[in-house]
């Protein structure tokens, strides 16, 4: 795509512009000068493996395992770095052009609808009131309210979340009124009321209404039932009533209830209300729900069936908008003539609010949702979808640009024209019809249709599916964000996340959509090593674990396999170590980010590599033996007043018994041995410095990095420290892993 800004004058005025970063010339030019190096690396290995192999008289088991153990290590680490380069090829910036395509569509008087598909699955782990304030900071946007349709996904099947809409569709007639006469910028409620504003009357009386909706909220929660005094008509009675003897979260019938319907239900200054519907699709306990890609679909059915806008937002539960014109911004592509025709989405960067200073657990990740999606965005298909804050053609959703339609009835084609209110009967039951567990059997749905599945990471799945048929994207990063979303703040939260994330990538890349096969087959080599990184990024927990574990434990035990100080081949590892974490800084400051942010980043990077990236890949190879289960676990939203004083703190929440915790508590305890016995060496046999430099080096990198475990362990005597069962075990275990290697190297 050429850009707009090249257009004749002639030409209407453009809706959006780009341009090339002035670093991709630097970057494609330091990349070859560190490819050189790598071969230099490489052939240093393979040097030395021939000696060990063929010419050494000393040549032991122990040494030739060590040195194809780091051999190994760094082709995953060369592997890995060869892909993340595709990022740095070609970065480009979007700006959009709102005000004129507003012109535009005033002009035709043809705004396109809105139908936006909002998730959400335990009222519990994800309080009603964060997706409450999601749907009402869409239903707010900066655009024709008969326009937008906003469709809640009740996967929990909850009456309680149904109850928190009833009183959120209420509260909806005055907030869009207060939003638009005031001009509000933020425009969900708790994110407004939650930040100081100038007060008055009118502001003080909207908080009182939205303070007594939160309160009603609050007190069904916690009372876990809808009690009858909180009911104020017949129509919520009827409603609620649905939840009867037999009613599970894993086995119900569907239930569709329209909140508010734009065809009748007017705000109090007599606008028009947007559309609010609640949808629990039916289970059953034979059934297949597949997850959160099961649920957009029904949700893709049932909007078809009553309104089938054109353009459909996916929101996580709690990303609420923090931009009221950001559906413009998205429209600035979709909607623009002959360019917009093989689009599939617009795809906006993941922000998140309520960061604590350095980002301890690297929850805004820079490099999934900022510095890689900008390099994507400047190859041919566009960046990868990452399942909240996209707007997508709904017609990419059925089919390829060049194939016909596939719908199974007429109803569902993205092309049927819906001109009847969302209440309309026929409608409704055939909503219900497309929302039954069964209607996908025999279908495409899943695979040529909708949202794909096959992985639990079914966003990053979908839009790689997409791309390979043909279709491409863009990445849209205002300088306000678009959308604000919610972080998990204990570490066992944020590793059981990224855990689940392991297993669905690992899915893709073991599948016969392997990236690195299927994907530069269907879209050519950079798109395809672009997904690769993504697909195989767990493989980063081999390089950590050989270097964390083996290196230690076998120099230990007298078996090293480094250069030494004086030798010139030192230079060589020095290049590639700084020259690797000076590019990843760059980058990071590059997005706004700071140099503590950028280290807890790297810390977190290497807590993952030996935590939810190995724990997932485990888990995945079993299962693929047949040993274990793949379970979505939802993610934790709820935090609790102690956890987040320790948030704020930057102090790191350990607490719970875990898997997790054994691995990085081994790690710090077998580093911090190593690092010891080094500097012991070091001070009996000074001569041998030059020899142990670069193991001293490693081992203190890892304890540097490892002080929050240390820390957890024997200076916090709070909830949050490290439990004394896990570091007991964690202690257990590096003595029994050291007598095992002690054994072997003496043996063999």
């Amino acid at each position: 795509m050429a850009p707009t800004q090249n257009l004749s004058t002639s030409a209407p005025p453009p809706l959006h512009t780009f341009h090339v970063h002035h670093r991709a010339v630097p970057y494609r030019l330091f990349a070859v000068v560190y490819l050189s190096a790598i071969l230099l690396l490489f052939y240093h290995h393979l040097y030395k493996l021939t000696n060990l192999l063929l010419h050494s008289t000393t040549c032991s088991f122990p040494l030739v395992f060590l040195h194809l153990s780091m051999v190994l290590a760094d082709a995953i680490l060369a592997f890995m770095w060869i892909t993340v380069q595709v990022f740095r090829m070609r970065p480009i910036q979007r700006r959009t052009f709102p005000d004129n395509l507003v012109k535009m569509l005033d002009k035709s008087g043809k705004y396109p609808g809105l139908d936006v598909f909002i998730c959400t699955a335990d009222p519990y782990k994800e309080p009603p009131m964060s997706v409450v304030n999601t749907a009402l900071s869409v239903m707010a946007y900066e655009y024709p309210t008969d326009r937008i349709s906003v469709y809640v996904s009740d996967d929990g099947g909850s009456k309680l979340t149904l109850f928190a809409f009833m009183e959120a569709a209420k509260f909806a007639r005055h907030w869009l009124p207060f939003c638009r006469a005031n001009r509000l910028v933020e425009r969900s409620p708790d994110a407004y009321f939650g930040n100081n504003h100038s007060s008055s009357e009118d502001i003080e009386e909207m908080k009182t209404m939205y303070e007594a909706m939160k309160v009603r909220v609050e007190n069904i929660m916690e009372r876990g039932e809808v009690n009858e005094e909180c009911l104020t008509c017949q129509r919520e009675r009827v409603a609620l009533n649905k939840w009867r003897p037999g009613f599970t979260r894993q086995d119900h019938p569907t239930v569709n209830e329209v909140l508010l319907d734009n065809g009748e239900d007017r705000d109090i200054t007599g606008h028009k209300m947007p559309n609010l519907v609640y949808i629990a699709r039916e289970k059953s306990k034979s059934s297949s729900h597949h997850f959160k890609a099961g649920a957009l679909n029904v949700l893709t059915r049932v909007s078809a069936t009553m309104t089938n806008a054109p353009v459909i937002l996916t929101l996580d539960c709690d990303t609420y908008s923090n931009d009221p014109i950001t559906p413009l911004r998205a429209l600035c592509f979709l909607w623009e003539p002959l360019k917009g025709l093989e689009l599939a989405y617009v795809q906006f960067p993941q922000h998140f609010s309520g960061i604590n200073e350095n980002d301890i657990y690297a929850n805004e990740n820079k490099r999934l949702y900022r510095v890689n999606p900008i390099g994507m965005d400047g190859l041919q298909q566009g960046t990868y979808y990452v399942g909240t804050g996209c707007f997508f053609h709904r017609r990419a959703l059925f089919g390829s640009p060049s194939s016909q339609l596939f719908t199974e009835r007429r109803e569902l084609n993205p092309e049927h024209v819906v001109d009847k209110d969302v209440k309309f009967e026929a409608d409704l039951s055939m909503a219900h019809l497309v929302a039954n567990s069964n209607y996908e059997d025999g279908t495409n749905w899943g695979s040529k249709i909708g949202f794909r599945y096959g992985s639990l990471v079914e966003d990053y799945y979908t839009g790689y599916k997409l791309q390979c048929e043909g279709w491409k994207s863009v990445f849209c990063d205002p300088e306000r964000p678009a959308f604000l979303g919610d972080i998990p703040i204990s570490l066992h939260d944020v590793l059981s996340q990224n855990k689940r994330w392991t297993i669905g990538l690992l899915e893709v890349a073991f599948s016969k959509y392997c990236p690195s096969i299927y994907g530069i087959r269907s879209m050519g080599i950079l798109m395809g090593l672009a997904y690769s990184h993504f697909a195989f990024g767990p493989f980063w927990s081999i390089p950590f674990t050989i270097y964390a574990f083996i290196v230690p434990l076998a120099f230990i035990n007298g078996v090293s396999s480094f250069p030494k100080v004086t030798d010139l081949l030192l230079c060589l590892y020095v290049f590639l170590f700084v020259g690797a974490y000076a590019q990843d800084l760059i980058d990071f400051l590059l997005t706004n980010g700071t140099i503590m942010q950028w280290w807890s980043d790297q810390r977190m990077w290497l807590i993952r590599g030996l935590t939810s990236h190995l724990f997932g890949s485990i888990d995945f190879f079993l299962q693929k033996l047949g040993f274990s289960a793949l379970i979505f676990d939802v993610t934790n939203k709820v935090v609790d007043d102690e956890q987040s004083k320790q948030y704020e703190k930057g102090v790191f929440k350990f607490g719970v018994t875990s898997p997790f915790f054994v691995t990085i508590t081994m790690a710090a305890i077998v580093n911090l041995i190593t690092f010891v016995v080094v500097v012991l060496r070091v001070v009996f046999l000074p001569e041998k410095f030059g020899e142990m430099f670069v193991q001293m080096f490693i081992s203190g990198f890892v304890m540097v990095n490892c002080w929050p475990i240390y820390e957890g362990i024997a200076l916090r005597v709070d909830k949050g420290r490290m439990p004394m069962k896990t570091a007991t075990i964690s202690l257990l275990l590096v003595g029994i892993l050291h007598y095992v290697t002690f054994y072997l190297i003496n043996t063999c």
